[in-house]
C-alpha cells in the first residue's frame, strides 16, 4: 500500500467512515476507467456510505422495536379491513402523524388483526422513514413501571420512553391490572401527552375502561389524553385465525 492509501486508510478510519475506507480503491480504479470527475468519485463514496449507514441504521432499529418481522404490510390483509379504516391506515402510513405527536388507537375483538396491523405500521415507519418505534405488551410494560417505581427510577424510564417516537401499547385492557398498576400507566400517558405518539390496541371500547383505571375521574383523564389528537380504527371484523381455520377445513373437505 502506498504512504498516500496507508494515510488515508488511517484518517477515514478516525473520521468513523467504514464503507468509503473499503470501496476508495475500487471506485478510483472505476473513476480512471470511466473518466469520473473528482466530485462523481467523491459522489460515488459519499453515496455507499450513507446507503450502508441507512442499512444499518433499520436493522439496529428493527432489533430495539421488538416488533415480531412477520406481522409485516406484505402479510397484513388490507382487503378485510372496512373502506374507511382501509383509507385511515393507508394515510397513517406516511408517518407525518408522528410529527404532530397523534396517537392511534385501535379498537377491535380478539383476533381481528389489530395487533398485525400496528406491527405492520411500526414496521413501515422504521423501513421508510427511520422512525423509532417500540412494542410493549401492556401487562409487561406496567410491571416494568412498577419495578421503575419501586426501585425509584420511574422519572429516569419514562424519559427513556419519551424518546420513542411511535410507543405502541398492545391488548389494553386484556388482563385485569390492580389499581396501582394502572396508576403508573396513567403516569405513562400523561407524561406522553402531546410529547410522542401512543399507539395501543384494546378489545374494550371507552365506556369500559373503568374497568382498566378503577375510577371514573381517572378513567376520562386517560381517555381525554389518548383522544385530544387522535386517529381512532375500529375493526369490526370476525376472528381472522377463526376465518383462517374455517377455510382450512373447508378445503380439507
Amino acid at each position: 500500500m502506498s504512504d498516500i492509501r496507508k494515510v488515508l486508510t488511517e484518517h477515514l478510519r478516525e473520521l468513523h467512515l467504514p464503507t468509503m475506507r473499503r470501496q476508495f480503491e475500487e471506485e478510483a480504479r472505476r473513476a480512471e476507467r470511466e473518466t469520473l470527475s473528482y466530485e462523481q468519485y467523491l459522489l460515488e463514496l459519499a453515496r455507499a456510505e450513507c446507503e450502508e449507514r441507512w442499512t444499518n441504521k433499520i436493522e439496529r432499529l428493527l432489533r430495539q422495536s421488538r416488533l415480531p418481522l412477520d406481522k409485516s404490510l406484505k402479510t397484513f390483509d388490507l382487503k378485510r379491513l372496512p373502506a374507511k379504516v382501509a383509507r385511515q391506515f393507508q394515510t397513517l402510513l406516511d408517518g407525518t402523524f408522528l410529527d404532530r405527536r397523534e396517537n392511534v388507537l385501535l379498537f377491535g375483538a380478539t383476533g381481528s388483526g389489530k395487533t398485525h396491523g400496528l406491527c405492520a405500521l411500526g414496521q413501515e415507519l422504521i423501513r421508510r422513514f427511520g422512525r423509532n418505534v417500540l412494542l410493549c405488551k401492556c401487562n409487561l410494560l406496567v410491571q416494568e413501571l412498577l419495578v421503575a417505581k419501586r426501585d425509584l427510577k420511574l422519572t429516569k424510564v419514562l424519559r427513556k420512553l419519551n424518546n420513542v417516537e411511535a410507543l405502541i401499547i398492545d391488548d389494553i385492557g386484556y388482563v385485569q391490572q390492580s389499581r396501582e398498576e394502572m396508576e403508573v400507566l396513567f403516569t405513562l400517558l400523561a407524561e406522553r401527552y402531546e410529547r410522542g405518539s401512543v399507539l395501543l390496541t384494546s378489545n374494550l371500547p371507552f365506556s369500559k375502561w373503568e374497568q382498566i383505571f378503577k375510577d371514573p375521574m381517572t378513567t376520562a383523564a386517560a381517555i381525554d389524553r389518548l383522544v385530544h389528537h387522535s386517529v381512532i380504527l375500529e375493526l369490526n371484523l370476525t376472528s381472522y385465525r377463526l376465518e383462517a381455520s374455517k377455510k382450512g377445513k373447508e378445503s380439507k373437505s
